[in-house]
């Protein structure tokens, strides 16, 4: 029998893959901005469905409103005091196709773009792991939406990163790095909460809800407008479609 801890681990480190995924596609091929920003739209649907349905409406089961409000708020405003430090240390666009600052044009702005990523990938992760504490089943709905989220953004960031000029090192090493740090938060979600009170892991699970609404309403959603404009809200649709017939067909 393979430890739930362990299990969480293999999860995170999965879905955390996509990022390598995407990065590898828009480093060897030339994928036009329009394409990317449908992508993206199509990427927040499905983290607006799965935060709706798989994670705070978890987490009013478990530990009713306060708990889960009290929670999401929280992971909002960590997550936005966190962004407004990045912005000003060159990682204001760092999901965007363009627009990124070189080294050069912004001395740290790599290391800040790394420390955002890895901002925007850890709560996802840590849901993972907590989902396997009831039950000791992972939940294959978050899994899957958190996957089909990550190809995008990595596919945009690597292909901004490119833009300005990063080395392939570079990108991959920083997706890379935090396709393995997702699996280690999936782990620590996993073994910190085991035991602990339905109101905590509910507190918990949608702290990384908030956070994750609130990135998506920071970086990927204008990323997606911007360029797919017109069809920016139908393909956003189609995702939140999406994953809400995998939470129901997986459930």
């Amino acid at each position: 029998m393979v430890p739930l801890w362990l299990q969480a681990g293999g999860w995170g480190l999965l879905a955390g893959a996509a990022l390598l995924i995407g990065a590898a596609a828009a480093y060897t091929i030339r994928v036009p901005t329009r394409a990317i920003a449908g992508i993206m739209a199509f990427g927040s649907g499905v983290l607006i469905s799965a935060v709706a349905f798989e994670l705070m409406d978890e987490a009013f089961r478990r530990g009713g409103f306060l708990s889960a409000a009290g929670g999401f708020m929280g992971g909002a405003l960590v997550f936005t005091l966190c962004t407004l430090w990045l912005n000003r240390t060159g990682a204001r666009h760092r999901k965007r196709s363009r627009g990124q600052p070189s080294e050069p044009e912004h001395s740290g702005s790599g290391l800040a773009i790394a420390v955002g990523a890895l901002l925007d990938g850890i709560p996802e992760s840590m849901v993972i792991g907590v989902s396997l504490l009831e039950g000791g089943n992972v939940s294959l709905a978050a899994v899957v939406a958190i996957f089909i989220s990550n190809l995008p953004e990595g596919l945009s960031s690597s292909a901004g990163m490119k833009r300005a000029g990063r080395s392939a090192g570079y990108i991959f090493g920083v997706w890379g790095g935090i396709a393995v740090l997702s699996g280690l938060a999936a782990i620590a979600g996993n073994l910190l909460l085991d035991g602990a009170s339905p109101a905590l892991i509910a507190g918990t699970t949608t702290v990384a809800a908030g956070a994750i609404l609130a990135m998506l309403v920071d970086t990927m959603i204008p990323e997606a407008f911007e360029s797919a404009r017109d069809f920016a809200g139908l393909i956003t649709v189609a995702g939140f479609l999406v994953s809400f017939a995998l939470s129901k067909v997986l459930a």
